[in-house]
């Protein structure tokens, strides 16, 4: 008897190998060692895994490329599960790729053409964006895009889904302020990246309305990974009044966080404070648990692909742009101040 069917991710985890070389075994692609590739078909059978195409019919969509900015993170892991669920339903094969190339915010010029090539119906792009050139080439192939979290300003017309990151942000301090946090500091992630500018101004926004003073060198920024907040959480502990709560606008950059702490000597909740954002599967089981701002990524990831198979039919949108809310996960890496 088969087992209970994967997903795309767990059938990468289980062969050691990446998303993108599944992917390429489901589709067909040569360019997979013979050894690697029955190992893979072989969990794929056995998890009554299948990349089953729509018949070619007139607005039936068969195949969708997912184009990563970067795959090798949890994040990533739940974009994919809640695009991959949707499309097996609908009977559509995903194809995954990550940028490459030096801006790694949106893809190279070989892949317009590996997109022709393999017949793709539609695109759904994950914090990438489009040159004006590679738009023009979708439109006269008649290839619909769907952004999910956009790096930019979405080009005209092209739809996207993101999340509330302001609300989210005025939340994560709000929550601080609440609990008698005066010094709050804050690690953002890229200040050019859209989310990022929009959690900090949201704890910009919240701070000026209790206030509260925002104290120099109080607002760091990394690049949404976990080194990138130890090391700006070590420089917020070299200041000569370090914060009492940080709101790390990622939650791995929360877990450096936490490792810098505990490096120091410092413990959470009791000496600092910390909120992080994302509620990645990680925060949960975090010691202590992260209290966090739930980005539903699954559920973006689902609407995204929902709007393109709406797209790729020839039906119309209710809306260009969506944004789904974060509500704030309390647990128990925040703390009243005494």
């Amino acid at each position: 008897m088969a087992e209970d069917r994967a997903t795309l991710s767990e059938i990468a985890t289980a062969a050691g190998v990446s998303v993108p070389t599944v992917s390429k075994v489901l589709n067909g692609r040569p360019d997979v060692a013979p050894a690697t590739r029955r190992r893979i078909q072989d969990l794929l059978d056995r998890r009554s895994y299948t990349a089953r195409r729509a018949p070619s019919t007139p607005g039936a969509a068969g195949l969708i490329d997912l184009v990563f900015r970067d795959l090798g993170s949890p994040w990533a892991m739940q974009i994919l599960d809640g695009v991959e669920e949707l499309a097996y339903r609908a009977g559509v094969g995903v194809v995954v790729s990550a940028v490459h190339g030096r801006s790694r915010t949106r893809p190279d010029r070989r892949w317009i053409e590996q997109l022709s090539k393999r017949r793709c119906d539609g695109v759904l792009l994950v914090l990438s964006d489009l040159s004006p050139s590679q738009q023009v080439q979708l439109d006269e192939l008649g290839i619909p895009v769907v952004i999910i979290d956009p790096a930019g300003q979405p080009g005209a017309g092209i739809p996207s889904v993101g999340a509330t990151n302001w609300s989210g942000g005025v939340a994560a301090a709000e929550h601080l302020l609440d609990l008698g946090h005066h010094r709050i500091a804050v690690i953002g992630g890229p200040p050019t990246v859209p989310c990022s500018r929009a959690r900090v101004d949201g704890y910009r926004a919240a701070m000026n309305a209790a206030n509260r003073k925002i104290p120099a060198g109080y607002v760091r920024h990394g690049d949404f990974t976990s080194p990138s907040g130890y090391r700006e959480m070590n420089a917020l502990l070299d200041l000569a009044q370090p914060p009492t709560a940080v709101f790390a606008c990622a939650d791995e950059m929360a877990l450096g966080a936490y490792e810098a702490l505990y490096e120091r000597g410092a413990r959470v909740p009791d000496d600092i404070s910390i909120v992080g954002f994302d509620d990645l599967d990680s925060a949960r089981w975090a010691a202590p648990p992260l209290t966090t701002v739930r980005q539903p990524l699954a559920e973006m990831a689902g609407m995204a692909t929902r709007m393109l198979l709406s797209l790729i039919a020839g039906e119309g949108l209710d809306s260009h742009r969506i944004e789904l809310a974060t509500p704030l996960i309390v647990r128990h890496s925040t703390r009243r101040v005494p």
